[in-house]
């Protein structure tokens, strides 16, 4: 794998980990690509989604640095903090004693913004297509809290929307260090 001799040449930001961000829109293909990556370099990985919510979509990012990157970088060796709700009837389990492991993948929108510079070793940015991003969330999604189809699309527009206005403004895709296609085979692009 390509990637991990990318990664190991990388400085290591916050204490000797190495953080690898992993962002794209919604629907991009980013959480199957982190899966892959924490298999294969044996990394743990954190959901921006456990921060985030459809009522917080886009102030959450502080909580990823009080409760994930100042506590590695002040040594701890396993992680707490509670996970966001975002469906009426999600009740997420907090994360309890994560490992914090040699790589972590900060996976999910926006993991590359500027704030995150500080901790970030490496990033990638999967690059996908806005009708098949909408589709794969939708799918994902449709039935959830008792949203109609309808609801559920409208709710991914506005989310892609959203999405567009962050990336116009902090460029997250020009920051990475790797960019892949999310309609691609992952393995064969690493």
């Amino acid at each position: 794998m390509r990637i991990k001799e990318n990664v190991l040449l990388t400085e290591a930001k916050t204490g000797v980990v190495r953080f690898i961000a992993v962002d794209g829109h919604g629907g991009s293909g980013k959480s199957t690509l982190a899966k892959l990556l924490s298999e294969q370099l044996k990394a743990e990985i954190i959901h921006a989604d456990d921060f985030a919510s459809w009522d917080n979509p886009k102030n959450w990012w502080p909580l990823i640095i009080e409760r994930v990157f100042d506590p590695i970088k002040n040594g701890a060796t396993t992680l707490n903090y509670p996970r966001s709700k975002w469906w009426e009837v999600h009740m997420p389990e907090p994360v309890v004693n994560q490992p914090v492991t040699k790589f972590m993948i900060l996976e999910g929108v926006s993991s590359l913004r500027k704030e995150f510079a500080p901790y970030i070793s490496f990033g990638i940015f999967v690059d996908t297509p806005k009708d098949t991003c909408l589709n794969r969330g939708f799918e994902r999604d449709k039935g959830n809290d008792g949203k109609t189809d309808d609801e559920i699309r409208t709710m991914w527009e506005n989310w892609y929307k959203d999405e567009e206005k962050f990336y116009s403004s902090d460029s997250s895709k020009s920051k990475a260090d790797l960019i892949v296609d999310g309609t691609k085979s992952f393995m064969e692009q690493l």
